[in-house]
């Protein structure tokens, strides 16, 4: 039964002080054998929270689920409070007539204040022959490391486009959405491994067009089209400056773009256009500066002026060197 979560789980690291405690074995069972046995998952989407859950459900009878398992979400008090009131409550007690341990879910545990990561590491140390706990989060920075040392961590990356596709068709079939080839590579494009995302924008889209096309799902989620990319980018290189920012301006005013959307999709441009590479790393510096300033707040107006000065001068560095 310990057993189970190591074959939901991407890739596993142990902490020095877990080797310690395992005895020198390998494998989980050494691990678990450890003092604390307690799993602390990291992720960017539902991934954790769902592999975590489908264990449970593998290790408990539905009958016996909620005595022995105790989710707590992001929607539920994150303060000391609810480590020494829910948690200590439901740790320190036994179910009777009822083999195993109990489980205790932490959803997005990096919400929690230090003071409650604190109380819930003594509250892991006395209770580990009752209780496993499941912390998982998003950022592992904000896990005290007195709780990272007593966990055994499993991060979940992004999925790849051969695991999402065929989930994705199987939703299209079911709900009989229209969508097109080049909407697909849209939807696993923008979603960036994350499934929750692309079924969000599958039906945000399918909702607003009715057909799910890559214009459409680019036009629901306020990125950039590739093509408008592609001509901001040849008014910059081959327009006057007047003339290549008057048409950026009416092309985010008509689309409503964002300049820092526009900035990211140009950058995996720039990599694609033969520059010359001493040419290419002046550009790069210089895109950096305009992102970093946009992130300080700065006007997107004069910043936009600064992208444009910038591929300006890009393109008389090539024709000097030319």
């Amino acid at each position: 039964m310990r057993a189970a979560p190591h074959r939901t789980a991407p890739h596993r690291e142990e902490s020095a002080a877990q080797r310690e405690g395992s005895g020198g074995g390998s494998g989980w069972r050494s691990t678990v054998r450890g003092r604390c046995r307690s799993w602390c998952r990291t992720g960017t989407s539902s991934a954790p929270t769902s592999t975590i859950l489908a264990c449970a459900r593998q290790l408990y009878r539905e009958r016996e689920f909620s005595s022995m398992v105790l989710e707590l979400n992001a929607s539920d008090d994150r303060g000391i409070d609810i480590v020494r009131g829910p948690i200590l409550s439901f740790a320190s007690t036994r179910t009777i007539f009822k083999k195993g341990f109990k489980l205790v879910i932490l959803d997005e545990a990096d919400a929690m204040t230090q003071d409650a990561q604190n109380a819930l590491r003594r509250v892991i140390e006395k209770f580990t022959e009752n209780t496993r706990f499941c912390l998982i989060c998003n950022y592992l920075s904000k896990i005290i490391p007195a709780l990272q040392s007593r966990c055994t961590r499993f991060r979940f990356g992004p999925l790849t486009p051969e695991l999402m596709v065929p989930r994705l068709q199987h939703v299209i079939q079911e709900e009989g959405v229209d969508v097109s080839e080049d909407g697909m590579k849209a939807l696993v494009t923008l979603s960036s491994g994350d499934m929750r995302r692309a079924l969000n924008i599958l039906q945000s889209t399918s909702m607003a067009f009715g057909k799910v096309t890559e214009e459409n799902v680019y036009t629901c989620t306020g990125h950039p089209l590739k093509a408008d990319i592609a001509n901001i980018l040849d008014w910059m290189l081959n327009q006057k400056f007047s003339t290549a920012y008057r048409k950026i301006m009416e092309l985010k005013t008509l689309k409503g773009l964002a300049l820092q959307d526009i900035l990211t999709e140009i950058h995996l441009f720039v990599h694609r256009v033969d520059f010359p590479p001493s040419v290419r790393i002046q550009l790069l510096i210089k895109m950096a500066d305009i992102e970093y300033r946009l992130a300080a707040g700065t006007s997107e107006k004069v910043q936009l002026s600064s992208l444009i000065a910038a591929f300006q001068v890009t393109r008389d560095l090539i024709v000097a060197e030319a």
